[in-house]
């Protein structure tokens, strides 16, 4: 499956889960991770019964991470797409007094920097044991 240029651009790619690719947001002021489905279809709502339930459980089990092993209160979860075509699913560690709360994170978040390389291999160390993430 390939992966849109600006999703790469902007994100890391951590690895597979069941539905498709997850990837983390580059900038490191919130925990913003991204579900890139294996299909050709543009939006959640389209997608046949079986593989929209798999992306949402995926979804779900990253939200759950986000709040049991990163300690966030609260996940935004949007698919957007009207920058990006290729279906993409938000899934969004938020709390009270982050960079841009309580609006929304589009268009707000202030420039920060990359995750460092250890903090990367934890997260996806992590992920691997809780959200059945498997290495890209």
């Amino acid at each position: 499956m390939q992966i849109h240029h600006q999703l790469l651009s902007d994100c890391h790619c951590l690895g597979e889960m069941t539905s498709g690719k997850l990837l983390l947001m580059r900038n490191a002021s919130l925990p913003w991770f991204i579900l890139v489905p294996a299909t050709e279809r543009e939006d959640v709502l389209d997608l046949p019964t079986d593989l929209r339930n798999q992306v949402l459980e995926d979804c779900a089990s990253v939200s759950t991470f986000i709040k049991r092993q990163l300690g966030y209160d609260k996940v935004n979860f949007a698919g957007l797409g009207n920058v990006v075509p290729q279906m993409h699913l938000h899934i969004i560690g938020r709390s009270p007094g982050d960079a841009c709360w309580p609006q929304p994170v589009w268009g707000r978040l202030p420039e920060a920097p990359d995750y460092p390389a250890d903090v990367l291999e934890d997260l996806c160390r992590r992920l691997q044991a809780h959200c059945d993430l498997r290495p890209a």
